[in-house]
């Protein structure tokens, strides 16, 4: 029998594939006895038999029910969602010790380059324009009021949210030398400023800002943060991008603005997920769309699980696990689920 400890590996709606490349597969395998291990969900009835030996459970999120008074050998709960399972006993965990684990670093330098793409297309009129040569209806070197286009160069960027993407964004817009602004409630001033951005409330940050990006973690606390009121408040030459989650924003507000010609905006993500197929954000011509694809690079997808194996490494070695984000109890019970796809990318 073996003296390894033993990990459940039930990563569905992911795929294994997709999370492990096969050099973190071997290096996985060596270090801990994988249990399910499968792209299939791990029956219930199974995962309930393995976890009382188990030492960490790497999974999509928490369908497994209140089963932790069981998991004598639980040591850590490793998400590779991206979120934080807000069916999971926070409290329970901290009260035994089990330490609880977001893939959500992963993600950030996927997210934060398209992010900028989506800022550069928008601000640059791009997909308008491919539109308009594909269709013959090109304006050869028009004038750039006629475009209304803009240089992101030295421009007043504001930030809605700074964590995991904020940061690596940020470091991405140093070269255009923009004054950078952040609304955080959960950041204080002091952090901050010690990041290189400027807090600014949300009212004047919205109204103030040439380029918008929309970063907030969904709560419990912030749906529909981005109110009609506020949005009312971006400037009409402005561009707003939204790539963390519909639930931020008041969406038929902001579609409502779009259209009207108020502001312009580049979307990733929505208020349902496949989106309505007849919903008038996508006759928009102030809108550039993309279907949620702002984490789905492969190189992000192997981030995770190099990240988780990783963790699991120093875990197993009596270790802190430094590579995933891990939860704070001040703000664990805070997170909420939004639309999600549960489909292969």
């Amino acid at each position: 029998m073996s003296d390894r400890h033993k990990v459940i590996v039930d990563p569905f709606f992911r795929s294994m594939r997709d999370i492990f490349a096969a050099d973190q597969v071997e290096r996985l395998t060596d270090l801990v006895d994988v249990v399910w291990g499968r792209d299939e969900p791990m029956p219930l009835e199974e995962f309930t038999t393995a976890l009382p030996e188990a030492f960490a459970v790497v999974s999509a999120g928490w369908r497994y029910g209140d089963v932790l008074d069981d998991a004598s050998s639980l040591r850590a709960i490793l998400t590779v969602s991206g979120g934080w399972p807000p069916e999971l006993d926070y409290a329970r965990c901290f009260e035994r010790g089990i330490r609880v684990l977001s893939s959500a670093p992963a993600f950030a330098g996927a997210v934060a380059e398209m992010a900028l793409a989506l800022a550069l297309a928008s601000s640059r009129d791009l997909v308008a324009e491919d539109r308009a040569v594909r269709a013959g209806q090109e304006r050869w070197l028009s004038s750039a009021d006629t475009l209304g286009t803009f240089l992101l160069s030295g421009k007043r960027v504001g930030f809605v949210g700074f964590g995991n993407i904020g940061r690596r964004l940020r470091a991405l817009l140093e070269p255009f030398g923009c004054e950078l602004h952040a609304y955080d409630p959960w950041l204080t001033d002091a952090y901050l400023r010690a990041e290189r951005v400027e807090p600014t409330s949300l009212g004047q940050l919205l109204e103030t800002s040439r380029l918008i990006f929309v970063l907030a973690t969904p709560t419990s606390e912030n749906r529909a943060l981005l109110s009609r009121e506020l949005l009312e408040l971006v400037q009409p030459d402005a561009v707003l991008v939204l790539v963390s989650r519909a639930h931020v924003v008041d969406f038929e507000a902001l579609t409502e603005l779009v259209l009207a010609g108020r502001f312009r905006a580049a979307i990733d993500v929505y208020p349902s997920e496949p989106f309505d197929s007849e919903h008038p954000i996508r006759t928009a011509p102030g809108a550039v769309l993309s279907p949620h694809r702002a984490g789905l690079a492969q190189e992000a997808l192997w981030e995770i699980g190099r990240r988780v194996v990783d963790d699991l490494e120093a875990l197993v070695n009596g270790l802190p696990p430094r590579r995933l984000q891990a939860a704070d109890p001040e703000l664990a019970t805070r997170y909420v689920r939004t639309t999600q796809l549960v489909e292969r990318a």
